[in-house]
Protein backbone atom coordinates (compact mmCIF):
# COMPACT_ATOMS: atom_id res chain seq x y z
CA UNK A 1 0.00 0.00 0.00
CA UNK A 2 3.15 2.11 0.83
CA UNK A 3 4.87 1.88 -2.39
CA UNK A 4 1.65 2.85 -4.26
CA UNK A 5 0.82 5.70 -2.33
CA UNK A 6 4.51 6.50 -3.29
CA UNK A 7 4.50 6.09 -6.94
CA UNK A 8 0.92 7.64 -7.24
CA UNK A 9 2.67 10.74 -5.24
CA UNK A 10 5.17 10.60 -7.72
CA UNK A 11 2.86 10.83 -10.35
CA UNK A 12 0.97 13.52 -9.36
CA UNK A 13 4.20 15.38 -8.48
CA UNK A 14 5.92 14.30 -12.07
CA UNK A 15 2.65 15.71 -13.72
CA UNK A 16 2.69 18.90 -12.30
CA UNK A 17 5.86 19.61 -12.59
CA UNK A 18 5.39 18.67 -16.16
CA UNK A 19 2.71 21.80 -16.74
CA UNK A 20 4.16 25.11 -15.86
CA UNK A 21 2.54 26.33 -18.84
CA UNK A 22 -0.80 25.08 -18.66
CA UNK A 23 -0.14 27.25 -15.43
CA UNK A 24 1.15 30.12 -16.44
CA UNK A 25 -0.70 31.37 -19.36
CA UNK A 26 -4.70 32.42 -19.25
CA UNK A 27 -6.65 31.29 -22.36
CA UNK A 28 -8.76 33.69 -23.13
CA UNK A 29 -12.26 32.74 -24.78
CA UNK A 30 -14.33 32.00 -25.95
CA UNK A 31 -12.21 29.69 -27.49
CA UNK A 32 -12.21 26.10 -29.97
CA UNK A 33 -8.85 24.48 -29.26
CA UNK A 34 -6.92 27.02 -27.68
CA UNK A 35 -5.50 24.63 -25.31
CA UNK A 36 -3.58 23.03 -28.25
CA UNK A 37 -1.36 25.76 -27.94
CA UNK A 38 0.42 24.11 -25.05
CA UNK A 39 0.49 20.75 -26.29
CA UNK A 40 3.37 19.58 -28.43
CA UNK A 41 5.08 22.83 -29.08
CA UNK A 42 9.25 22.38 -28.70
CA UNK A 43 11.25 22.95 -26.23
CA UNK A 44 13.45 25.54 -28.90
CA UNK A 45 11.70 28.14 -30.89
CA UNK A 46 13.23 30.51 -33.83
CA UNK A 47 11.27 33.33 -35.39
CA UNK A 48 11.26 31.50 -38.75
CA UNK A 49 9.01 27.57 -38.78
CA UNK A 50 7.56 25.42 -40.89
CA UNK A 51 3.37 24.50 -40.58
CA UNK A 52 2.74 22.02 -43.13
CA UNK A 53 5.96 19.92 -43.40
CA UNK A 54 8.71 19.85 -45.73
CA UNK A 55 7.61 18.48 -49.43
CA UNK A 56 4.34 18.20 -48.68
CA UNK A 57 1.29 18.16 -51.58
CA UNK A 58 0.35 21.31 -52.92
CA UNK A 59 1.14 25.32 -53.61
CA UNK A 60 3.94 26.45 -51.15
CA UNK A 61 3.25 29.26 -49.50
CA UNK A 62 5.10 32.14 -47.31
CA UNK A 63 3.31 34.00 -43.76
CA UNK A 64 5.03 36.85 -42.73
CA UNK A 65 4.06 39.62 -40.11
CA UNK A 66 5.26 41.80 -37.50
CA UNK A 67 3.60 41.14 -34.05
CA UNK A 68 2.99 44.64 -32.02
CA UNK A 69 1.22 45.96 -29.16
CA UNK A 70 -1.61 48.49 -29.38
CA UNK A 71 0.79 51.45 -29.32
CA UNK A 72 2.58 50.40 -32.61
CA UNK A 73 5.84 49.15 -31.10
CA UNK A 74 7.08 45.72 -32.26
CA UNK A 75 7.51 42.74 -29.18
CA UNK A 76 9.62 40.17 -29.15
CA UNK A 77 9.06 36.97 -27.52
CA UNK A 78 5.56 36.38 -28.49
CA UNK A 79 4.56 32.61 -29.48
CA UNK A 80 2.58 32.51 -32.82
CA UNK A 81 1.04 29.26 -33.34
CA UNK A 82 -0.57 28.24 -36.79
CA UNK A 83 -2.67 25.20 -38.19
CA UNK A 84 -4.48 24.52 -41.53
CA UNK A 85 -5.52 21.88 -43.82
CA UNK A 86 -3.78 20.26 -46.41
CA UNK A 87 -4.18 20.45 -49.99
CA UNK A 88 -7.64 18.85 -49.80
CA UNK A 89 -9.17 20.42 -47.49
CA UNK A 90 -8.66 17.95 -44.86
CA UNK A 91 -6.51 18.33 -41.13
CA UNK A 92 -4.07 14.90 -41.53
CA UNK A 93 -4.25 13.05 -38.64
CA UNK A 94 -1.53 12.33 -35.75
CA UNK A 95 -0.45 8.83 -35.14
CA UNK A 96 -0.04 9.78 -31.88
CA UNK A 97 -0.44 13.45 -30.34
CA UNK A 98 0.85 15.18 -27.44
CA UNK A 99 -2.79 15.79 -26.61
CA UNK A 100 -6.41 15.66 -27.62
CA UNK A 101 -7.15 19.27 -28.65
CA UNK A 102 -3.27 19.31 -30.86
CA UNK A 103 -4.91 15.95 -32.45
CA UNK A 104 -8.29 17.50 -33.55
CA UNK A 105 -5.79 19.96 -35.35
CA UNK A 106 -4.01 17.62 -37.06
CA UNK A 107 -0.16 17.00 -38.15
CA UNK A 108 -0.29 20.54 -40.40
CA UNK A 109 0.68 22.80 -36.85
CA UNK A 110 4.02 25.01 -36.18
CA UNK A 111 5.10 27.35 -33.59
CA UNK A 112 7.36 30.18 -34.16
CA UNK A 113 8.57 33.11 -31.66
CA UNK A 114 8.96 36.36 -32.90
CA UNK A 115 12.28 38.29 -33.10
CA UNK A 116 14.10 41.22 -31.45
CA UNK A 117 11.89 43.62 -33.96
CA UNK A 118 8.66 41.13 -33.95
CA UNK A 119 9.01 39.70 -36.66
CA UNK A 120 7.69 36.06 -37.30
CA UNK A 121 7.42 33.51 -40.85
CA UNK A 122 5.72 30.34 -41.69
CA UNK A 123 6.64 28.32 -44.69
CA UNK A 124 3.43 26.00 -45.42
CA UNK A 125 1.30 25.11 -48.35
CA UNK A 126 -1.91 26.98 -49.40
CA UNK A 127 -4.82 25.05 -47.55
CA UNK A 128 -7.80 23.94 -49.84
CA UNK A 129 -11.35 24.59 -48.07
CA UNK A 130 -13.33 21.97 -46.33
CA UNK A 131 -14.73 19.70 -49.26
CA UNK A 132 -18.36 19.95 -49.70
CA UNK A 133 -18.78 23.06 -48.07
CA UNK A 134 -18.05 27.05 -48.64
CA UNK A 135 -16.01 27.75 -45.91
CA UNK A 136 -13.23 29.24 -47.93
CA UNK A 137 -9.03 28.09 -47.67
CA UNK A 138 -8.05 29.34 -44.09
CA UNK A 139 -5.24 29.53 -42.02
CA UNK A 140 -6.10 29.26 -38.22
CA UNK A 141 -3.83 31.76 -35.75
CA UNK A 142 -3.27 32.02 -32.28
CA UNK A 143 -1.01 34.21 -29.89
CA UNK A 144 0.61 33.34 -26.73
CA UNK A 145 1.89 36.12 -24.52
CA UNK A 146 4.56 33.84 -22.01
CA UNK A 147 3.64 34.24 -18.66
CA UNK A 148 0.02 36.27 -19.19
CA UNK A 149 -2.29 34.88 -21.92
CA UNK A 150 -3.07 33.24 -24.84
CA UNK A 151 -5.56 34.09 -27.71
CA UNK A 152 -7.17 33.03 -30.82
CA UNK A 153 -6.72 35.74 -33.78
CA UNK A 154 -8.79 35.71 -36.80
CA UNK A 155 -8.21 33.31 -39.61
CA UNK A 156 -5.93 34.03 -42.28
CA UNK A 157 -8.06 34.22 -45.19
CA UNK A 158 -7.14 35.35 -49.28
CA UNK A 159 -8.53 38.21 -50.91
CA UNK A 160 -8.56 36.32 -54.52
CA UNK A 161 -10.30 32.83 -52.71
CA UNK A 162 -13.86 32.33 -55.00
CA UNK A 163 -15.04 30.84 -51.85
CA UNK A 164 -14.69 34.48 -49.41
CA UNK A 165 -17.85 36.20 -49.69
CA UNK A 166 -18.32 40.00 -49.41
CA UNK A 167 -19.63 39.66 -46.16
CA UNK A 168 -17.12 37.45 -45.14
CA UNK A 169 -14.05 39.70 -46.31
CA UNK A 170 -15.64 42.75 -44.26
CA UNK A 171 -15.42 40.61 -41.32
CA UNK A 172 -11.52 39.95 -41.87
CA UNK A 173 -10.95 43.57 -42.28
CA UNK A 174 -11.56 44.65 -38.78
CA UNK A 175 -10.55 41.37 -36.98
CA UNK A 176 -9.09 39.62 -33.81
CA UNK A 177 -5.30 40.77 -33.78
CA UNK A 178 -5.71 42.72 -36.73
CA UNK A 179 -6.89 42.08 -40.51
CA UNK A 180 -7.33 38.55 -41.32
CA UNK A 181 -7.98 39.15 -44.65
CA UNK A 182 -4.85 38.99 -46.73
CA UNK A 183 -3.70 39.00 -50.57
CA UNK A 184 -1.82 36.53 -52.06
CA UNK A 185 1.23 37.63 -54.44
CA UNK A 186 3.25 34.35 -56.37
CA UNK A 187 7.03 35.22 -56.60
CA UNK A 188 9.15 32.50 -58.69
CA UNK A 189 6.37 29.52 -57.33
CA UNK A 190 5.44 30.75 -54.20
CA UNK A 191 2.24 32.01 -52.26
CA UNK A 192 3.46 35.10 -50.66
CA UNK A 193 0.95 36.60 -47.61
CA UNK A 194 1.37 38.96 -45.04
CA UNK A 195 -0.05 38.67 -41.55
CA UNK A 196 0.26 41.33 -39.18
CA UNK A 197 -0.65 40.76 -35.26
CA UNK A 198 -1.89 43.73 -33.15
CA UNK A 199 -2.14 42.06 -29.68
CA UNK A 200 -5.46 42.85 -27.68
CA UNK A 201 -7.09 44.53 -30.78
CA UNK A 202 -10.38 43.16 -31.19
CA UNK A 203 -10.41 41.04 -28.03
CA UNK A 204 -13.10 41.72 -25.82
CA UNK A 205 -12.00 40.64 -22.35
CA UNK A 206 -8.07 41.39 -23.38
CA UNK A 207 -7.91 43.56 -20.13
CA UNK A 208 -7.72 40.05 -18.01
CA UNK A 209 -4.54 39.16 -19.69
CA UNK A 210 -1.67 37.86 -17.13
CA UNK A 211 -4.03 38.75 -14.10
Amino acid sequence: MRIFAKRTALLVFSLIAAMPALATERILGPCEGCAAVFQGRPVTLASQGRIAPQGAPGDAMRVDGVVRDAMGKPVAGIIVYAYQTDHTGIYPRPTDSAGRESARHGTYRGFVVTDAEGRYRFDTIRPAGYPGTEIPEHIHMHVLEPGRCTTYLDDIVFEDDPRLTPRQRAGHVRGRGGPGIAQPVKEAGVWKVKRDIVLGQGIANYAECGR
